[in-house]
């Protein structure tokens, strides 16, 4: 199962003087992750590279930064992959000390910072969410909320017309048994809907 983490963490490497300042923290997208990286070339404005690599689903990224092609983003990326994380962001911050690392060098440079930041840092599992949406007659709505509230699941929204529309969020693996739970007690009167419909 996916994990993301908790809270940012840092590692610090020296290699052949050439100074690697890694952060690993929880990420949600690409321009969020290009801001973070923004950030750190104000804070380092002396620094030779900013190599970052993103793991969020449809919007990861890995960018080398003028380091020769594939020797600091795409490794930091495996990095976080063989982790298992998702909405992770890993930055390596490199002040260079004039010895050249060569290829092999870099690689490995890169991937320790992450894998060093990554020790230090408090992981959580990941829980997918569902949004489920029911119209039910008012005599149910509180049987519902209740249900609702003895699940943990979230209520997002409540409409009442000529019934009562409620919309709510839980985690995708217990929404099977949810629903059949309320259908049971309903007794054939709770209309389950798309979300928005």
């Amino acid at each position: 199962m996916s994990q993301t983490l908790a809270a940012p963490a840092h590692s610090e490497l020296i290699i052949k003087k050439s100074r690697f300042i890694g952060c690993v923290q929880p990420m949600a997208d690409r321009a969020s992750a290009q801001a973070a990286v923004d950030a750190l070339w104000k804070q380092h404005p002396g620094a030779a590279h900013i190599c970052w690599a993103l793991l969020a689903g449809g919007q990861s990224a890995a960018v080398d930064d003028g380091e020769p092609g594939g020797t600091a983003g795409r490794p930091m990326l495996d990095v976080l992959r063989h982790q298992d994380l998702e909405g992770v962001l890993a930055t390596v911050v490199r002040y260079f000390g004039g010895v050249k690392l060569g290829a092999g060098g870099l690689v490995r440079a890169y991937t320790d910072t992450v894998a060093q930041a990554l020790l230090q840092a408090p992981k959580v599992t990941l829980r997918r969410m569902v949004t489920l949406q029911c119209q039910v007659p008012y005599a149910l709505e509180g049987l519902l909320r209740r249900e609702i509230e003895a699940e943990g699941a979230e209520l997002a929204h409540v409409q009442h017309g000529t019934l009562v529309t409620l919309q709510l969020r839980l985690p995708e693996i217990h929404a099977p048994t949810f629903m059949e739970r309320i259908n049971n007690q309903g007794q054939g009167r709770v209309g389950w809907m798309e979300p928005g419909a």
